[in-house]
């Protein structure tokens, strides 16, 4: 359970980006009153925490109907998180774990940003809901690991909150060098995790022996 949860931790720190997403959150709201960041920020990360909660718990069934099997998930899975690794680890923005260009221009010219683009897909982006779904698939139906997925992502919600909460502090505090030193961490974490993902996937698949899944 312990080492569920640490990877959960790991990956999910890695594919949300806190740090990152703060520091976007601060330059997004920096013409808003104090009570306007608080409650822009409180509900963005509640209605992420339900996207994140609800491919949690229901993402495998719906890919199962769609004929997807675990190993093609596990694999598919560990090539989208390594392809966001190689992004944090090179500090370059993609819509992986960050906003697009166009979606920064649209989010700039809105007053309330808390649904889009904080909540999705500041938080809630296809990183972060591709290692819900995945993570959980990897704890077969073990009540105690699913539960350490869920707890994982809820400690990284609530340290986004807090993050977000002290926005312009953080921003003023780490600066873009530090960022990018915690991103590149990051993501050789991630990138090593991603690996293994893959490796599972290929091994349950059977492919290697001839096999079928």
């Amino acid at each position: 359970m312990r080492e569920t949860a640490l990877v959960a931790l790991a990956t999910f720190f890695a594919t949300v980006g806190p740090l990152d997403v703060a520091v976007l959150f601060a330059g997004l709201t920096n013409e808003h009153r104090p009570r306007e960041r608080r409650a822009m920020a409180i509900r963005g990360v509640a209605v992420a925490s339900g996207i994140l909660l609800f491919f949690a718990l229901f993402g495998k069934p719906v890919l199962a109907a769609f004929g997807i099997s675990l190993p093609a998930l596990r694999t598919a899975g560990g090539i989208l998180l390594l392809l966001i690794a190689v992004d944090l680890v090179f500090a370059r923005s993609s819509g992986g774990t960050t906003t697009t260009r166009d979606e920064v221009a649209e989010a700039e010219g809105k007053r309330d940003i808390a649904v889009f683009p904080l909540a999705m897909p500041l938080i809630a982006g296809p990183g972060a809901i591709g290692a819900a779904i995945l993570l959980v698939a990897q704890a077969q139906g073990d009540a105690t690991r699913i539960a350490a997925v869920v707890g994982a992502m809820l400690a990284v919600m609530l340290l986004t909150l807090a993050l977000l909460l002290t926005a312009t502090q953080v921003q003023k505090l780490i600066g873009v060098t530090a960022l990018h030193v915690v991103s590149r961490v990051a993501g050789i974490l991630l990138a090593a995790l991603a690996v293994q993902f893959v490796f599972d996937g290929i091994g349950a698949s059977g492919l290697l022996s001839g096999g079928a899944s």
